[in-house]
């Protein structure tokens, strides 16, 4: 007889914290009647979501509260009752917060100290997450993004640096704007080229940022000197750690192995529309990476 298949669901959550009155740190939690739990928040994924986006939106969603997102914790998984389920985490920090409407799915949301938290939490498997989110360094967030798909260099007749992104690269720089926003990005970097400028065009209407053009990080100007590519994000990276803005930089798959190495990040390819999230220490050091594809 042949075995049935398992189903793989995927999710997202995250251990959001803030400083109590008391000076102490508070994890947020949420109640579910239905399965009598205190848990971190957390949710699916959706179709041609980023994982980041996912777990910044459910978190919203169940409590609320809207957060930025910090270093990745290790994942959780567990069977359920369709198979099997990945709850992937981040910590976060709360950006604002609304009252929260009890509802079928979260009936309670609650701040609580750490140490009443680990005892408060339903889950085993949770609480090293908690513990973890507490034990790692803080960070600023620098990502890098290889340009969304653009059209075809043998369809376009104009300068190279003019090419247009095309329908489904147009589709990904929409979507690329709730991962950014997840991260909390204020500052945007790019090639000077079309197609890099309107991968990060989205975002940059939608939070009334200006996109900073650097034709250093052009595919022409980069092959003709390699160095410069390397100071320019040495300095983007030093803005980055010592101002605590999170930042992200738009390049060309030719030019990502120069500027990652930069950053202090070991190449790996790169589709159109995805990203490497570097975690900066206030040194500049990387102390935790993450690479995001898209969905679509």
């Amino acid at each position: 007889m042949a075995s049935t298949p398992t189903k793989r669901i995927t999710a997202a959550g995250t251990v959001t914290l803030r400083t109590g009155a008391d000076g102490g740190q508070e994890v947020l939690l949420v109640h579910r009647p239905q399965y009598r739990d205190w848990s971190l928040p957390k949710g699916k994924i959706m179709a041609d979501e980023y994982l980041p986006g996912c777990a910044v939106r459910e978190t919203r969603e169940e409590t609320a509260v809207s957060v930025d997102l910090g270093v990745p914790l290790d994942p959780i998984s567990y069977p359920v009752d369709s198979g099997a389920k990945k709850v992937y985490y981040w910590r976060a920090s709360a950006v604002k917060e609304r009252p929260h409407t009890p509802d079928d799915e979260v009936d309670e949301v609650a701040w609580l100290p750490v140490a009443l938290a680990m005892d408060v939490i339903t889950y085993h498997d949770e609480r090293p997450v908690l513990q973890q989110a507490l034990e790692l360094p803080t960070s600023t967030p620098l990502i890098v993004v290889r340009h969304a798909k653009a059209m075809l260099r043998s369809n376009w007749s104009g300068r190279d640096q003019a090419r247009p992104l095309d329908e489904r690269g147009r589709r990904q720089s929409r979507l690329l704007v709730p991962l950014l926003e997840a991260y909390g990005v204020r500052k945007l970097a790019s090639s000077t080229s079309v197609r890099c400028q309107k991968t990060l065009q989205p975002y940059a209407k939608a939070q009334r940022l200006e996109v900073d053009g650097w034709t250093t990080l052009s595919e022409e100007q980069a092959a003709k000197d390699a160095k410069a590519v390397s100071t320019l994000m040495k300095r983007l990276v030093k803005q980055t750690a010592t101002g605590g803005v999170p930042t992200a930089i738009c390049g060309h798959r030719p030019v990502l192995p120069l500027m990652l190495e930069a950053i202090g990040v070991p190449w790996r390819s790169l589709q159109p529309g995805a990203a490497v999230v570097a975690h900066l220490g206030p040194d500049a050091d990387v102390v935790a990476v993450e690479f995001h594809k898209p969905r679509i």
